[in-house]
């Protein structure tokens, strides 16, 4: 059975119109798939508290999961789901001046990727309030109750008694009179208390010498004057 050139021709109309909506529906679905395009990140400070927000504008409402490092350290994940009009979340970190912290967006099976360029925290840090510095507050003295006398304390000039009572000194004992020191060995005297030389036994032999001396010439002097009478 042969086909009609018209029938040939309404096949092909078909065709064309069919090919043009797949096209549109094509480019219609891409423009409504979760990209990392709508994720945005930025530092900002909460009063005195520092915070990094990532901002999901994505019109299709994918879930999606927000992971933020600082290099290797993870500061947090959350899950976010985007609208047209965008969803934000913060994660709290105090953040340093000119710090770069990494933003890695995980939706399904369209993104997986870092939000590029990674975020670079401002100059300045969030500023913080001085803290007042208390004024001291002096100190109550303390009243003793009259139930409770106070108990008197020692004043620093007054020793302490002693617990152990101090030994007194020894009574010194009266010096023996000087004929009563015994001589010391050796046969040595304290010469300088009586008055003595260490030369009285060379003057004492020089003594008995010419003792015996004078004695001799006595001797032979009456000898010799008897010797003389007998003639």
């Amino acid at each position: 059975m042969s086909i009609s050139r018209r029938t040939a021709r309404s096949v092909r109309i078909l065709g064309v119109a069919s090919a043009s909506a797949a096209l549109a529906l094509g480019v219609a679905g891409n423009a409504f798939a979760c990209n990392i395009s709508e994720f945005s990140a930025a530092a900002k400070c909460d009063g005195e508290k520092g915070v990094i927000s990532v901002t999901d504008k994505d019109p299709s409402g994918t879930p999606a999961t927000v992971t933020v490092f600082l290099g290797e350290k993870l500061i947090g994940t959350q899950d976010v789901v985007g609208t047209r009009e965008g969803v934000t979340v913060d994660f709290s970190e105090d953040w340093a001046p000119n710090a770069t912290y990494r933003v890695h967006i995980k939706a399904g099976n369209q993104v997986d990727e870092d939000i590029k360029p990674d975020l670079t925290t401002p100059g300045e840090a969030c500023k913080t309030e001085p803290t007042p510095t208390p004024t001291p507050t002096p100190p109550v003295s303390e009243t003793p109750t009259p139930s409770e006398p106070a108990t008197p304390t020692p004043s620093a000039s007054e020793p302490e008694e002693s617990a152990t009572p101090t030994p007194s000194a020894p009574e010194s004992t009266p010096a023996a009179p000087a004929d009563s020191v015994p001589t010391p060995a050796g046969g040595s005297s304290n010469l300088a208390e009586t008055g003595a030389s260490s030369n009285t036994g060379v003057i004492a032999g020089i003594a008995a010498a010419l003792v015996a001396v004078g004695g001799g010439a006595v001797f032979f002097g009456m000898r010799r004057r008897g010797t003389a009478g007998n003639r």
